[in-house]
């Protein structure tokens, strides 16, 4: 499937009716966006995150977020 749209200035674009069909979304879902180092990007439905859950596994990674951590893996 091949399917163009438009992005407005705000950086918003519309997805085509026939891709919403083909990965099964609507309105409320997430989409999921990995680009790779060629440049080309492949979307995909996303499932919900637990919040709650994150910020909870967030808070046990702190021993990885100092400033020398963020120099030694800036270029990864």
């Amino acid at each position: 499937m091949f399917a163009i749209a438009k992005i407005t200035s705000k950086g918003q674009t519309t997805i085509p009716g026939e891709v919403r069909e083909a990965l099964h979304v609507a309105a409320g879902d997430f989409i999921a966006w990995e680009v790779a180092a060629d440049g080309s990007a492949r979307v995909r439905k996303a499932q919900a995150l637990d919040r709650d859950y994150l910020r909870s596994l967030e808070s046990t990674l702190t021993e990885w977020s100092g400033q020398a951590d963020e120099e030694a893996y800036r270029d990864l």
